[in-house]
């Protein structure tokens, strides 16, 4: 499917506006588990992508501005990875507008900069199984929810959750919420 800046923008501020309006969630259920920042961090980090966002931009400029407000200004874990993610999704919309590809550079770019598999309760299991639904074209709002709900189940063997060991279990990992809330904008956008 042919992803354009315009829609890339909307997927953005679509996403910004989530965040802004779940950032309290965000950091509670950062919590128990992280720093209990989260949200706030991610609310920082999109207030300062949508203020970098123009019409006048390519979609590879418009996710390597992403990337480079959310390397800048969200603290954590979570800057680097969401950074690292629109920054290998710029590389790939210098040659393809193609969403799959350019969210499958995404996905590479998390794995390798965490260095998480599926199953170590972070974004990666929800980045993952909704990249197969996207390729598939059968994405819903049921589907994210549920991949989400999932990290709840799971033991942390990544990041700040990880120090907590048994107590991480019962716990929806805070990344893997946020971006839920992106794949969901990007549903809307899609929609």
């Amino acid at each position: 499917m042919n992803f354009t800046a315009e829609m890339a923008r909307k997927w953005l501020i679509l996403f910004d506006e989530k965040i802004q309006a779940k950032q309290d969630y965000l950091s509670e259920l950062d919590t128990p588990i992280g720093d209990g920042d989260h949200g706030h961090n991610m609310a920082r980090g999109m207030s300062a992508v949508v203020a970098v966002l123009n019409d006048d931009q390519s979609l590879q400029e418009v996710f390597k501005a992403t990337a480079m407000a959310l390397i800048s200004k969200v603290g954590g874990a979570s800057g680097p990875l969401y950074g690292t993610a629109f920054m290998e999704m710029a590389k790939v919309a210098a040659t393809s507008d193609d969403l799959s590809s350019l969210l499958a550079a995404g996905l590479a770019g998390i794995i390798k900069r965490g260095g998480a598999q599926v199953g170590d309760k972070t974004m990666v299991d929800v980045w993952t199984p909704i990249l197969a639904e996207i390729q598939k074209g059968s994405l819903t709002k049921i589907e994210i929810d549920e991949v989400v709900m999932a990290t709840a189940d799971l033991l942390a063997k990544k990041g700040r959750a990880s120090y907590v060991g048994e107590r991480s279990i019962g716990h929806i990992d805070p990344g893997s919420q946020s971006s839920g809330y992106l794949f969901e904008s990007l549903l809307e956008v899609l929609g």
